[in-house]
C-alpha cells in the first residue's frame, strides 16, 4: 500500500494564497478595480510623488505595464501625474481626492476579506499567523506590501 504524503506547509500556503487572491479579485471587482490597480493605488499612497520609473522598479514590473495601469487610473480620476520638480522629464504620481476616497473603500473591502479568510482563527491566532508569515516573507526577501504577481506581468 502506498503512503500518500500529507500536504506540506508550502503547499498549504500556495493553496490558501491562490484562494485568497481569487476571492480578493472578486471583491475588488465590485469596485470596478483589479488587484494590480488596488496595489498601485496603495503604493502611490505610501509614497506620494514617486516617479513612474521608481514605482515600476519597486513593484518589480515592466515600466510599460505600469504606464497602462496608471493611464487607466488617471482616466478614472483616481491618480494624477505631476511633473517632477527636480526632473521635468519624470512624472510624479499622486492620488486625487477621488483616489483617496477609493483607497478608503479598498481598505474596507480588504478588511472584510481578511476577516472572512481568517474566520476560523481567534484574534491571538491571527496575530501569531501574521507574525509568522511576516517572518517568512522577510526571510525570503519579499518586498513588504508588494504582491509578487507584479513580476509575472
Amino acid at each position: 500500500m502506498t503512503t500518500i504524503p500529507r500536504a506540506g506547509s508550502a503547499f498549504l500556503l500556495a493553496q490558501i494564497g491562490a484562494h485568497a487572491a481569487a476571492r480578493y479579485a472578486e471583491r475588488v471587482a465590485a469596485l470596478d478595480l483589479t488587484p494590480p490597480q488596488t496595489g498601485l493605488l496603495r503604493a502611490v499612497a505610501v509614497e506620494p510623488g514617486r516617479s513612474q520609473q521608481a514605482l515600476a522598479t519597486h513593484l518589480g514590473m515592466p515600466a510599460s505595464r505600469l504606464v497602462a495601469l496608471v493611464d487607466g487610473l488617471a482616466d478614472r480620476d483616481l491618480l494624477e501625474r505631476r511633473r517632477n520638480p527636480d526632473d521635468r522629464r519624470l512624472h510624479a504620481l499622486h492620488l486625487t481626492d477621488a483616489g483617496e476616497a477609493m483607497l478608503s473603500r479598498i481598505g474596507r473591502v480588504a478588511h472584510a476579506h481578511d476577516d472572512a479568510l481568517l474566520a476560523a482563527l481567534d484574534d491571538t491566532e491571527r496575530a501569531t499567523l501574521h507574525r509568522l508569515l511576516t517572518r517568512i516573507a522577510d526571510d525570503q526577501g519579499l518586498t513588504p506590501g508588494v504582491h509578487p504577481g507584479y513580476r509575472q506581468v
